[in-house]
């Protein structure tokens, strides 16, 4: 029998034990270890993790970016796959993954990271069009070649070397409800307008013109919701494609917000 690469799963989390059970049971398999870096849950997130194994790392919120490159560190083998705690994997991207792990190690060293697509889901409810699918995300890299970009919303892995995308998806068991999307987004709005103001006046300006505030969310719904086929998924297709269509306006509103409070 083959020998497995050795593989470190690695999770931020708090309050996450509506999931972080099933998280681990399908990754499991995979992996010589799992860490879980806690920031103050107050539910059953540590002992149900612990219970399946896991170490358990107490660490204060540095924020996203920051909180999964401290997670990272903590990681003993040259491989890791850094999961959200509500990221799920389905057995034919579990064989994939195995195929891959067992198989030669130059094969497997020819990208320095795989991307995963995501399904998401609300409640239990999968969301196949809209533009929700694939977002695929680099989850599987070489320990020494990864870390995330250090941004305040919308993290993602920074590479060095070549990434491959592979077939089988994970799912991404996001939001109970789309009342908790919907709330998701607007936090995501404040956040993402905070980091186009900290990135200097010479950016965020241009993302001032009044007229962005109209087309730009109206363009999002219109291409969610009918190129990329939002109303294939019915009433909840309409009312995420309203939502973050209302995403994007409320960017640019609390962008403006922003400026104002702060240039007088």
């Amino acid at each position: 029998m083959s020998q497995m690469q050795p593989l470190s799963l690695v999770i931020v989390a708090q309050d996450e034990e509506r999931n972080i059970g099933r998280v681990i049971e399908t990754a499991a398999p995979l992996v010589q270890e799992i860490i879980v870096v806690d920031s103050g849950s107050t539910d059953r997130t540590k002992e149900i993790a612990s219970a399946l194994g896991a170490r358990i790392i107490d660490q204060p919120w540095l924020g996203f970016a920051k909180q999964k490159n401290f997670a990272i560190e903590q990681a003993s083998c040259d491989w890791v796959l850094s999961l959200d705690a509500d990221e799920v994997l389905t057995q034919p991207l579990v064989a994939e993954m195995r195929a891959l792990l067992e198989g030669p190690a130059a094969e497997l060293e020819k990208f320095d990271g795989y991307k995963i697509p995501r399904v998401l889901f609300i409640a239990d409810r999968a969301i196949a069009h809209g533009g929700f699918y694939p977002d695929a995300q680099l989850r599987l890299f070489k320990k020494e070649k990864g870390r995330f970009g250090d941004r305040l919303v919308h993290e993602a892995i920074k590479m060095e070397g070549p990434t491959r995308q592979l077939q089988h998806p994970m799912n991404h068991y996001a939001y109970k409800d789309v009342a908790e999307f919907e709330q998701a987004m607007d936090k995501y709005a404040r956040l993402s307008a905070q980091e186009f103001f900290n990135r200097g006046k010479d950016y965020y300006r241009k993302r001032l013109n009044p007229a962005n505030k109209v087309l730009h969310p109206a363009w999002t719904f219109f291409y969610r919701y009918f190129l990329r086929g939002g109303f294939m998924d019915g009433a909840d297709g309409l009312k995420l494609a309203t939502i973050y269509s209302g995403y994007v306006g409320k960017k640019i509103t609390y962008l403006h917000k922003l400026v104002s409070e702060n240039n007088g």
